[in-house]
């Protein structure tokens, strides 16, 4: 029989065979684990050094899929290998199903050196009916006429090591019976939600990896290592851009609605409308392209500098590792990596945003006496922005509770009235207060100065002057008028009455006054009524002291009430969108391209965050601790970078430093979600560029069981902390002949942070909310060794990266892995994460730490990440960077080359 043999997959999609067979309902994984006997040595006194390859045999295509590998074991021919064989739940396997095992000697732990030993092939069904769900095939060569040793299959049973429970028996849509591939009872608790309906619908095309290593008592543990793609990589983007569009579109309403400007600032407004415009437009055809894109989950390294899909994160993944030990509970450890978030298409030429701005803030000053504007702090216009969105809010909705207050007046309901009136209250109140801003009052003068009127005066007074003291001017002395210096504060001008505002809004609070007294004595003539109820006479008395029904006594109130608002909006309405034009204009055209650098760089960087969050979510929905936590303190989100201070990469570390810090002014709520349907339970964001809010749906009876505090829709908060530590060669330079200050400083002030948020912490939750862990050092003591590393000058100090990583993990947070790509250095970094936990958590036997380290560099998920990013599996690293990184971040042999990223 011929045989074709076909490339290797990002997933594992092969046709199983199907003749004869019954497909398991709703299969759950088929794991085995692999060790040879007695190989055959290839030349005399050598031991081979060998791999097994795994496939998939197809035999009405008569073609084999490559679906999996071994780890190489050096020199012997008992290879025992670490790295098991897993196959996903919605892999097609049935009794029937054939795989054929090929060993392979690998003389330079490199593909292209490897020669064929021998090979064997087996079914499910031979596997599942055998003894102990074990065989021990022949190894034959390629004519099938020698033995060259023999290979053991078998079974892993992930969470049996103690009881050895198997439900093996399963039956089909049908009730015919067939063997089901073990899975234990244990992986099927509340807590694990790798496969519930809530994990699918937000994570995508999952690669599993299986291992077994030895405990220090010589026991096996069982690890499992899964990496899966996000929706969120998109549909943050996405729906951010929406918001970004709608939000400029506003913008340039509100400059149209500032009704008549002197010529200068017309010109100004029409130019700055212009920008916002092209923005506008630029992110539509964006937009336009990534919905053009379907079925698309991550964004590969190779397409970073790609234009439209600048706005997407990239390679962003989430990785879990499971543990199994003897004697000891089951432990998850999740980690998402992502690509830097950085504006790599429009490159780093200038530097990064935090260089950018800073610059840019103290070059704006003089931008705004070239363009005769007022300068506004970055907190002025934040607060600007503030006001116009809040007010924009209140006003209708204030319009609206108004009309509620009058309903309830003609049902002539006491009850309804008095809540009415009390939201009314509190609404009007909070409109009331925000006016109450200096800002708005110096704002409405700056307007009232750029308006004709004001302009003609200034020419009016201008040429009395001039007439004054010259009788016979210059024809063109008094042809312009005199220009506008800028003004670090709002100058006063004697024609224009501030007190006139005060009275505006005042009445606002009046209006309301009139309406609650108007209230208060309807229900209490109400109230008299009622207890005057059994004397005529005196019913008739108070009767007369009340004219008309409810809703004719409380309408004019109500109207004046509406109309003050309205007035006092429009007011403060074209005062923000005119302290929002002079920013603008000041900022033309540097101010708004990095407005859009900045828009791309916390795109990712909120994809990657809600990703996070809700992957630490689902995991935390059965502890309390956590829920207790997270509704009382918030999150810590630990972003652990790599990146060096040398050459492009200090404009990304630029970028991300901003980015990660704009994260601050995001909040994250719970709520109910309409249906189980994927669509449904997607994360949804609302807000303006100052402040979003992430919304994350969960099914009704998961919603049900949260603290009170989280289903009300308290917001959740999330205090993002960046900590860098550059590991290539690059550093090497910027270490010894460079500067590498803007790492120092990110990793002092994000101590700050950290230090803070534990402070909070230890007020507000019990000790016992918190993860154990074996390590007996407590936070406190942790802190301050992380201090202490932080404070000495020491080279590639990634210890900073192990202790900031361990108390994270300490403190219930969300971890994060970047580097330029989350390719080559993040997978170093996650794999020794992954065997430093299995040797401080679960007793990883030393002799086993560097295999363990090896096997999942070499076979496990972060090569697939390479795999699937440039349809390559090697890391792209060379000897020499290599001997620049700290040892153990240096993959092993054979996995590594130039190649293209």
């Amino acid at each position: 029989m011929e045989i074709k043999r076909s490339e290797p997959t990002d997933s594992l999609g092969g046709e199983a065979e199907q003749a004869g067979a019954v497909m398991i309902p709703n299969p759950p994984r088929l794991e085995f684990s692999l060790e040879c006997r007695e190989l055959a040595a290839t030349a005399r006194e050598r031991k081979p050094n060998a791999v097994v390859q795994i496939s998939v045999i197809n035999t009405q295509q008569q073609s084999l899929t490559v679906c999996s590998s071994t780890e190489i074991v050096e020199g012997t021919r008992d290879p025992l290998f670490l790295t098991g064989v897993t196959f996903p739940p919605e892999y097609p396997i049935c009794e029937g199903t054939r795989f054929m095992l090929t060993v392979y000697d690998v003389k330079d732990k490199s593909p292209e050196t490897r020669s064929f030993l021998g090979c064997t092939t087996f079914s499910v069904g031979d596997l599942l009916k055998s003894k102990d769900q074990q065989l021990t095939l022949s190894l034959r060569t390629s004519d099938g006429t020698n033995a060259v040793g023999s290979v053991v299959v078998s079974q892993l049973k992930m969470g049996e090591i103690e009881d050895g429970e198997v439900d093996q028996i399963a039956t089909d849509a049908q009730g015919q019976k067939c063997s089901l591939i073990c899975e234990s009872a244990s992986h099927r608790t509340t807590n694990d939600k790798d496969n519930s309906h809530l994990m699918n619908a937000v994570f995508k095309n999952p690669v599993c990896k299986v291992y077994r290593f030895q405990t220090v008592d010589r026991k096996w543990m069982f690890i499992r290592e899964q990496m899966a793609e996000c929706t969120l990589s998109f549909n943050i983007p996405k729906q951010l851009m929406t918001l970004y569009i709608q939000e400029d579109m506003r913008r340039i309403q509100e400059l149209k609605e500032l009704g008549d400007l002197s010529p200068h600032w017309d010109n100004l407004r029409k130019e700055v409308i212009t920008h916002y415009g092209q923005i506008i437009s630029s992110y539509q055809e964006t937009f336009a392209e990534l919905n053009k894109l379907i079925g698309s989950s991550f964004k590969p390294s190779i397409s970073k500098a790609e234009k439209y899909l600048e706005f997407i994160p990239i390679n962003l993944h989430t990785q879990r590792m499971r543990v199994n030990c003897p004697r000891k509970t089951d432990a998850a450890y999740d980690v998402v990596t992502v690509g830097a978030p950085a504006a790599h298409f429009q490159g780093f030429k200038h530097g990064g945003l935090h260089r950018l701005l800073s610059r840019f803030e103290v070059e704006k000053k003089n931008f705004s006496t070239a363009y005769q504007c007022i300068y506004y702090s970055p907190e002025n216009t934040s607060k600007a922005k503030e006001v116009l969105t809040i007010i924009s809010l209140l006003q209708p909705l204030i319009s609206s509770l108004s009309d509620q207050l009058l309903h309830s007046a003609q049902q002539h309901s006491s009850d309804s009235l008095k809540e009415a009136l009390k939201t009314l209250s509190d609404k009007t109140e909070q409109f009331v207060h925000v006016l109450k801003d200096e800002l708005v009052k110096n704002a409405l003068l700056a307007l009232y100065t750029a308006r004709p009127g004001y302009v003609s005066k200034m020419n009016s007074t201008v040429c009395n002057h001039v007439d004054e003291s010259n009788p016979t001017p210059k024809e063109d002395s008094t042809s312009t008028p005199p220009a506008l210096k800028r003004q670090d504060s709002i100058p006063h001008h004697s024609e224009y009455d501030e007190e006139e505002w005060d009275r505006v809004w005042v009445n606002v609070a009046m209006s309301l006054n009139c309406i609650i007294a108007m209230v208060d004595r309807l229900l209490e003539h109400e109230n008299n009524n009622q207890e005057a109820g059994a004397d005529p006479s005196q019913a008739d008395v108070i009767t007369s002291h009340t004219k008309g029904d409810w809703h004719e006594q409380l309408y004019p109130l109500v109207v004046t009430l509406k109309d003050c608002v309205k007035e006092v909006f429009d007011r403060a309405q074209k005062s923000m969108a005119f302290v929002l034009l002079q920013e603008a204009a000041c900022s033309i055209p540097q101010g708004l391209f990095l407005k859009q650098r900045r828009d791309v760089v916390f795109s990712q960087a909120l994809a990657a965050v809600a990703c996070g969050f809700v992957m630490r979510l689902y995991a935390g929905l059965d502890d309390k601790g956590f829920l207790q936590q997270l509704h009382t303190v918030g999150l810590i989100a630990q972003f652990e970078s790599l990146l060096s201070t040398y050459s492009e990469e200090v404009g990304m570390l630029e970028d991300m430093e901003v980015g990660i810090s704009d994260l601050r002014r995001v909040t994250f709520r719970i709520a109910e979600a309409k249906s189980d349907e994927p669509s449904d339970l997607q994360p949804t964001v609302t807000g303006r560029r100052d402040y979003y809010t992430v919304e994350v749906p969960l099914p009704r009876e998961v919603f049900e069981g949260l603290p009170n505090e989280i289903k009300e829709g308290k917001p959740l908060h999330v205090y993002p902390i960046l900590f860098n530590i550059g590991i290539n060669e690059q550093q090497t330079l910027a270490e010894r002949f460079g500067d590498i200050s803007l790492q120092e400083r990110i990793n002092q002030e994000n101590l700050k942070i950290l230090n803070e948020y534990y402070r909070i912490l230890s007020e507000k939750v019990p000790l016992e909310c918190l993860p154990r862990f074996q390590a007996q050092t407590d936070l406190k003591e942790l802190l301050e060794i992380l201090h202490q590393n932080i404070q000495i000058k020491k080279r590639k100090n990634v210890e900073i990266l192990w202790l900031a990583g361990i108390i994270c993990r300490r403190m219930n947070g969300i971890r994060f892995t970047s580097c330029k790509s989350a390719k080559d250095r993040t997978s170093m970094s996650v794999t020794l994460e992954q065997c430093a936990l299995l040797r401080d958590e679960h007793e990883l036997s030393k002799d086993y730490f560097i295999r363990a380290l090896d096997c999942m560099r070499r076979e496990g998920c972060r090569i697939e990440n390479v795999q699937k990013n440039i349809r390559c599996r090697k890391y792209a690293f060379n000897k020499l960077q290599l001997m620049a990184f700290p040892k153990f971040y240096r993959p092993p042999e054979g996995t590594y080359g130039k190649v293209d990223t």
